[in-house]
């Protein structure tokens, strides 16, 4: 009982080191994705009721199942957006806590089969948990609200295994009925959870097929064949068969993806560059988790450069044949160092989903945190074995963590500060668009346009296709005094040639647009935004139908603010046309009845009547839920129609006040 409580001593000492390293950080802002994914905690107003519950439960889009469980918790921290990002990031620290502490129950349990020694055993789980939990690595992880989406997976994971090996353990004991139980719901049941909330949940069943491989079939075998049968089962329907069906679709995209020659059109690689390079990706993750440094590329990796081929560049062929020698070394000698090969085969089993031929993004530090779970647990048996080299070990086992911990804290304080985060990122990532353009915002804000303009120039001439570049430098240059034509040529150039401007574009031209009207920038007008706007509609790799509506849309939204209210309905009907969406149709009218044009607003929604039937049908799985939930509730029918009375409204108190002799004031000028 002693040394029970002296463990739970330490791990709470653990916990609340871990604390104070991350408690710098809680301070910090929202970024990138946040803003993509948490507004929808308002989007159909506050969550206060079942209705709104639903709709925001369901809203999800990311993955097929739109990760419903990583919305359900974001619930914890706000009902409505905008919100504080305190408590958002405090909720994702307490599951790390949480995950830290499930951790170390598993270690425990791995460690109890490969040594008898209790101190030892307790005391390499400690330490493999005190790694992982202060390593600055996962700091990109922890601090950044949405990558809850990456935590919860590892929670599902950890509670997943140690249900799994508890319904294991009743079946070696002779415990058929409770061992069946135990085992389907930590396989079946928390497969489900992980997925729920986010894809690589389903990664659970190969994680335990690699503890069973690797450890718990020679060590801790079934002996009775009744059990045995049992268990065997249960690893085929929930363990073998789900590994072998995620292997099949990651050849089968590979496959198609080449034979095709596709690449989703928004990446920059093909599907067979992004295999050549995901070794080299992989082997930079173990870099950074076994040389760790207090800053890294951080959330920056849009610079890091795809394979071309084996030795473009060489590095290509060197990383292949690690990751081969690591994962073949592994295999052949884990009977004589069966931590290290558990550790190796759970690393690369982890990195199955999204670096191989899933063609996302090349390089994201996020994807190590739950492949890291048992990356530091062989280093910590190693040194909890103190009968050779006592000293040495005994003084590994301080320093190690203490110097993790103060690289998390030094990079949590980094994370804490806006400014010092955008300026630290953007010299790391010197090639990196997104730091550049991100560090250039921070600094306009602080009243330092021309700063963020040099930082700015530098990178687009040698990336004169980066958007986010070009719009930032009129940002800036309208700050100092004005845009030149060498501004707007630029920016057309960008436009002419990016391959996906994402919502970039449209969130700065609603940003801009009021600056042209008012004239605020000399050499900004509007013509200059529909200039822009026209050279994106001619881009090929922008003529994807939702593209094109977004940029018709925006058209649109230049005739409105120029009170050429017939020239904007025209538009906003192309817009409409290209994708039959209720909700465009909603934002179109309204933004014409706020203008003071009800008649175009009611002519829009009339329109939507008549194409409404090519309605775009959901995407199958969550948005096809959502559809059927927005539609069980009347939500578009109630919205239209209120819109539609609003309007109707507004129509008949313009033609009270302005008479029938006045010209009709939404005539184009």
């Amino acid at each position: 009982m002693q040394k029970r409580h002296g463990i739970l001593i330490v791990l709470l000492m653990l916990f609340s080191a871990v604390i104070l390293c991350y408690w710098p950080g809680l301070h910090g802002s929202f970024l990138f994705d946040d803003f993509a994914n948490l507004p929808s905690l308002g989007a159909a107003g506050p969550v206060d009721s079942w209705s709104t519950f639903w709709r925001y439960i369901t809203s999800g889009t990311a993955d097929p199942t739109g990760r419903p469980l990583t919305l359900l918790t974001f619930l914890i921290d706000a009902h409505n957006w905008p919100a504080a990002p305190f408590p958002f990031k405090r909720t994702n620290l307490t599951v790390h806590l949480v995950n830290g502490a499930l951790l170390y129950i598993l270690l425990a349990k791995l460690s109890q089969l490969l040594t008898a020694d209790t101190a030892r055993y307790r005391a390499a789980a400690l330490l493999g948990t005190a790694l992982w939990l202060l390593h600055p690595l996962l700091v990109s992880t922890t601090l950044y609200i949405v990558q809850r989406e990456a935590m919860l997976p590892a929670t599902c994971v950890l509670a997943g295994l140690l249900t799994w090996l508890h319904g294991r353990e009743r079946l070696v004991t002779g415990h058929l009925r409770s061992g069946l139980i135990w085992s389907v719901l930590g396989l079946g049941g928390f497969t489900v959870l992980g997925v729920l909330s986010k894809a690589n949940g389903i990664l659970l069943p190969c994680y335990a097929l690699v503890i069973e491989a690797i450890l718990l079939s020679s060590r801790r075998p079934i002996p009775q064949a009744r059990e045995k049968r049992a268990h065997r089962l249960v690893m085929w329907l929930f363990a073998i068969i789900p590994t072998t069906g995620i292997c099949l679709y990651l050849v089968r995209v590979g496959a198609t993806g080449m034979l095709h020659g596709g690449n989703a059109g928004i990446r920059s690689w093909t599907y067979a560059q992004r295999l050549l390079t995901e070794p080299r990706v992989v082997m930079d993750y173990l870099s950074l988790l076994w040389l760790p440094r207090p800053f890294s590329s951080g959330l920056f990796n849009d610079q890091y450069a795809a394979s071309t081929s084996l030795i473009h560049p060489l590095s290509t062929l060197w990383a292949l044949l690690a990751v081969v020698v690591l994962i073949s070394g592994a295999w052949w000698f884990r009977r004589r160092y069966t931590a290290w090969s558990l550790a190796v085969l759970f690393f690369f089993a982890g990195h199955l989903l999204e670096s191989t031929s899933v063609p996302l993004e090349l390089y994201f530090e996020h994807r190590n945190y739950v492949p890291a779970l048992l990356m530091f647990w062989p280093l910590g048996l190693w040194l909890a074995d103190t009968r050779k080299l006592k000293l040495p070990k005994q003084i590994l086992m301080i320093a190690l963590p203490l110097g993790l911990a103060l690289m998390t804290h030094a990079r949590a304080t980094v994370w804490g500060n806006v400014r010092t985060q955008a300026l630290v990122w953007a010299q790391i990532n010197p090639d990196s668009p997104r730091a550049q353009a991100n560090a250039a915002q921070i600094l306009m804000q602080s009243g330092q346009p021309k700063e963020a303009a040099q930082r700015l120039q530098a990178l687009l001439a040698t990336k004169p296709d980066e958007s986010q570049l070009a719009f930032n430098l009129i940002g800036a240059h309208c700050l100092t005094g004005g845009i030149t034509q060498a501004d707007i040529d630029a920016a057309r150039v960008a436009m002419q040639g990016s391959a996906n401007t994402g919502s970039l574009f449209a969130h700065w031209f609603e940003r801009t647009l009021p600056v042209a009207m008012a004239g605020s920038c000399p050499g900004l007008t509007p013509d200059v935004l529909l200039d822009l706007i026209n050279a994106g509609l001619q881009n090929p790799r922008l003529a994807g139908a939702g593209r094109q509506q977004d940029l018709v849309y925006l058209r649109g939204t230049v005739a409105l603010a120029r009170h050429q209210a017939d020239a904007a309905l025209l538009d906003f009907k192309r817009a409409l046309d290209l994708q039959v969406r209720p909700a465009l149709a909603l934002k179109g009218a309204a933004a014409l009845g706020s203008a003071g044009y009800p008649q175009q607003g009611l002519q829009l929604l009339d329109h939507y009547e008549q194409v409404k039937e090519r309605t775009m049908p959901a995407r199958f799985g969550m948005p096809m839920l959502h559809e059927w939930v927005l539609s069980y509730q009347h939500y578009w029918p109630n919205e239209l129609a209120h819109l539609r009375h609003q309007l109707n409204l507004d129509a008949r108190a313009a033609n009270v006040n302005t008479g029938p002799s006045n010209p009709d004031r939404g005539a184009t000028r």
